[in-house]
């Protein structure tokens, strides 16, 4: 327990660096970026654990709508880049269980071109993209909860 909780903290720390990094230095505030990255390390941590009953509800949802997804589904935890911080959680879904497990986080990227805005999904195998940015192949997202902070 106490070596996940470290991982969540690097790993917080590591995407608060990148959110920071485009900043110039008068514009960081220090209470604002602890309380962001406070609210990462926590998101991720409360995802983590209830992810088992998010994906068993949006399936039932899914199922009772007729549109249920029929592979292999979880819930991981969204790292996003762009236009704010949010706590966030996506639903990826796969038909080999094996890359469905190795599925660790959603990085969303968020940029604007030309007027339009764009949310770039990315299911990947690590929560610190920072360190590792690798697509997990034949993997998609098939849901997403989202609260802004």
């Amino acid at each position: 327990m106490k070596r996940s909780f470290a991982r969540a903290v690097v790993a917080g720390l590591s995407v608060l660096t990148v959110l920071c990094s485009s900043l110039p230095a008068s514009a960081i505030d220090i209470g604002d970026i602890l309380k962001k990255g406070a609210l990462i390390v926590g998101g991720g941590a409360v995802v983590t654990a209830i992810a088992g009953p998010i994906n068993d509800f949006i399936n039932t949802v899914t199922l009772n709508k007729g549109a249920k997804f029929q592979g292999h589904t979880k819930v991981v935890p969204i790292v996003s880049f762009g236009s704010g911080t949010h706590i966030g959680a996506a639903q990826v879904g796969g038909h080999s269980r094996t890359a469905v497990n190795n599925t660790q986080a959603v990085a969303q990227l968020e940029v604007d071109f030309k007027g339009v805005r764009a949310k770039i999904l990315v299911p990947i195998d690590s929560l610190n993209p920072v360190e590792r940015f690798r697509r997990v192949q034949g993997v998609g997202v098939t849901a997403i909860i989202d609260v802004k902070i």
